[in-house]
């Protein structure tokens, strides 16, 4: 398939530029695989969806504030740092701005001096190595003086953090949100809880990546980045018990949906597991864990909107994101919410 084959028109007054209040407030578009049949609902609706005996798996990774502006020590030009991997307990891979006033040797402090960076290696792909100099925690001094790295669509300045983080983020490492489950309350999961469905984590570190469009013609070309992911036992116990037992596993993102297809794919049945992933999912991939998928409305031609056409088919997918133009839903990740289920 090519490219262009899932480019739909946006208008620019649909780019969410701020999180509704509360989460559960936003829309949700719920859109039934079999039939293509669109319902209206909003997002505490999901409830509804969710059937005793099915499970609810998400990703508990936290978004890390990585986006840090400070100053070269030898010129006190200003510079612009955004982590993205850590490599050690000391050392990162990141996106520097403006790139030639940071090279090899180039020593930079943040943050009034709690935070010192040295360049040790440029990679082929432009970005850099960095060794961190702090006291204390690494993560407590970012915390204090990083900024959380929003998409670049979102141009409003966003004035609690801590919306862009899942009311159940645990694990920090991630660049970028798990946007699907922005959504959910603690009130909401525990009517889910209540409902009989259980609930599970996995944690997949999000990187920028998810962001980098797809420039190959053919889809088939594009090589995706890759993530590093864990999934615990007690989570693929719950997943194996639903799937025995005759329910259906909720994806929420489709972070959640790579993580656990990899895990799939690699050891051709759910169980615990640590490693990396660069899957691409587009329409053919055959699903061998997931049965429906809680995700928001991606950009056109990405490859999460390709994600989504695989699993609930081409002409739904497409016919679904149509609609939810028309009826001007808010998009990406500040944005409603979407819902592929079966039966």
């Amino acid at each position: 398939m090519k490219r262009s084959d899932f480019y739909y028109d946006l208008p620019q007054e649909l780019i969410a530029q701020t999180p509704v209040e509360p989460r559960d407030s936003s829309r949700l578009l719920a859109v039934n695989k079999k039939t293509g049949e669109c319902s209206h609902k909003s997002f505490k609706d999901i409830v509804d969806y969710l059937k005793p005996g099915d499970c609810l798996i998400l990703n508990n990774t936290k978004v890390l504030p990585a986006r840090m502006y400070g100053t070269r020590v030898d010129t006190g030009s200003v510079v612009e740092f955004l982590l993205l991997n850590q490599k050690s307990y000391d050392t990162w891979e990141v996106i520097t701005g403006p790139g030639k006033k940071a090279r090899v040797g180039h020593k930079f402090t943040f943050g009034n001096g709690c935070l010192t960076a040295e360049v040790i290696e440029v990679l082929s792909d432009g970005n850099r190595i960095a060794r961190f100099g702090f006291e204390g925690n690494f993560f407590d001094v970012i915390d204090k003086i990083g900024e959380m790295p929003l998409p670049h669509y979102i141009t409003e300045k966003l004035e609690d953090k801590n919306r862009y983080q899942t009311v159940y983020a645990k694990e920090e490492g991630s660049a970028a949100a798990p946007t699907a489950g922005l959504h959910f309350t603690p009130e909401l999961m525990n009517i889910i809880k209540e409902k009989g469905v259980e609930i599970g984590f996995v944690t997949l570190h999000v990187g920028l990546g998810t962001f980098r469009p797809v420039k190959a013609d053919e889809i088939e070309d594009h090589h995706m980045h890759s993530e590093h992911y864990y999934l615990p036992a007690e989570t693929a116990e719950i997943i194996n018990r639903t799937k025995s037992n005759g329910g259906r596993v909720f994806a929420v993102g489709t972070t959640c949906c790579r993580t656990l297809e990899s895990v799939a794919n690699f050891r051709g049945k759910i169980t615990e597991d640590d490693g990396w992933t660069d899957i691409f999912i587009y329409p053919g991939y055959e699903f061998k864990c997931i049965d429906c998928l809680i995700t928001n409305f991606h950009l056109p031609e990405s490859t999460l909107i390709m994600l989504v056409s695989a699993f609930c088919g081409y002409e739904n997918t497409m016919s679904a994101y149509k609609i939810a133009v028309e009826e001007k839903y808010r998009f990406f990740s500040f944005g409603d919410s979407s819902l592929f289920y079966e039966e």
